[in-house]
């Protein structure tokens, strides 16, 4: 039995954690088994990484940056992510490649081919069936991490011109690949987003 794989992208301040935790009640509340994850960080080896590249008080190399994500994702994939689709669960993880190529590839200008390549590298070419994209404007999505009065890691500190980038590619990314994604609007109430995720992954479910 194979499982059903479902990312969560979208700015800082989007919602992400928020429609995942609702999206994965909903599925166990009608009989699957979820595995929800996120990357940086979804295994002990992982926590250790995010740390250093969100939180790290110097200089990080962007190249370096990349990297480091891209080998916390190659852990992850192989360790958890893969034994739970090979169980036949959903994992439902916050944050994967499209990430990696919107904050690395065009907010840091690296390139986007040369990062969608070492992530896929990097998990022996795993793709979500379901990537959803919480869109939000980079404006209002500082405003909301403004008012959590939260510690800001190193990529939710960067300038909006920055972020500007980042939600630009997320956009460009969806536009390619229509079928795996579903964008959504962030700023929607939070019941009206989940009725949406929850309507599409029945569709693709059943």
């Amino acid at each position: 039995m194979t499982g059903f794989f479902i990312t969560i992208e979208g700015g800082d301040g989007s919602g992400k954690s928020t429609q995942a935790q609702l999206l994965t009640d909903w599925l166990e509340q009608h009989g699957h088994t979820v595995m929800r994850t996120r990357e940086p960080g979804g295994t002990e080896v992982g926590v250790e990484i995010r740390e250093i590249v969100l939180h790290h008080p110097g200089e990080i190399a962007p190249r370096a940056e990349a990297l480091l994500y891209a080998a916390d994702r190659a852990h992850h994939i192989a360790t958890k992510v893969r034994p739970a689709l090979a169980r036949g669960e959903i994992v439902i993880q916050d944050r994967y490649i499209d990430s990696s190529v919107a904050y690395q590839g065009a907010g840091r200008v690296l390139g986007a081919t040369e990062v969608r390549e070492l992530s896929l590298w990097a998990t022996d070419g795993l793709l979500p069936d379901l990537t959803i994209l919480l869109d939000l404007d980079e404006t209002v999505a500082r405003a909301r991490l403004n008012a959590a009065n939260k510690r800001f890691d190193r990529l939710e500190a960067e300038k909006n011109e920055f972020h500007a980038r980042v939600r630009a590619a997320f956009l460009e990314l969806a536009a390619a690949e229509p079928t795996r994604f579903l964008v959504t609007d962030a700023a929607a109430p939070v019941d009206t987003i989940a009725a949406i995720l929850r309507a599409r992954v029945a569709e693709l479910l059943s």
